[in-house]
């Protein structure tokens, strides 16, 4: 089956029903025989990703620079943790790793993830699919200013029709077996 990185939240202070989505993202992953590619991270949605993923049977691959290693972060309990030496190396080893890129709620760091990927698929660098879950319209506002910026030509609708957008994770999983296949 496919390795299947996922950008998300880290946060510690976010609500329940966004851990849960992430454990559960975790899981249907697992479940599906995917391998998890995650940042690493032992907290927020990363962890409960990764925790989601391991109780369903999967397996794990976390991505983690040694500065959040060193800050007692790191998702110890990966089957295979990979350290980095900056949070610019940890994007080129995921997207390495990887065979396909789901985007989950987040913030900046989660779009600065999911826009290195977008970015090198323009440029013809992979040609892996990715997916952004929309989770009750979540992501609306950033895609209505990306639509806008490809009417005004600064984004091809080329590019633009490079990431799926869905609402839901098993939608998203199946947009990407789609694409895997």
């Amino acid at each position: 089956m496919a390795a299947i990185c996922v950008f998300c939240a880290s946060s510690r202070t976010l609500d329940q029903r966004w851990l849960d989505l992430a454990a559960e993202t975790g899981a249907e992953i697992a479940r599906r025989g995917h391998t998890l590619v995650s940042g690493g991270g032992c907290v927020g949605m990363m962890g409960a990703l990764a925790e989601g993923a391991r109780a369903a049977g999967g397996r794990t691959i976390g991505v983690i620079p040694q500065s959040l290693v060193d800050l007692e972060v790191a998702d110890l309990a990966s089957d295979e943790l990979l350290i980095t030496d900056s949070m610019a190396s940890r994007k080129t080893v995921m997207i390495d790793k990887s065979d396909a890129f789901l985007t989950l709620p987040g913030g900046i760091g989660t779009l600065d993830e999911l826009f290195e990927v977008w970015t090198t698929a323009t440029l013809a660098l992979h040609a892996k699919p990715m997916v952004l879950v929309d989770t009750g319209g979540f992501y609306r506002p950033v895609l209505d200013w990306l639509g806008s910026l490809a009417d005004q030509t600064f984004l091809k609708p080329a590019g633009l029709g490079l990431l799926t957008v869905t609402d839901t994770v098993p939608a998203a999983l199946d947009a990407l077996t789609l694409r895997l296949t």
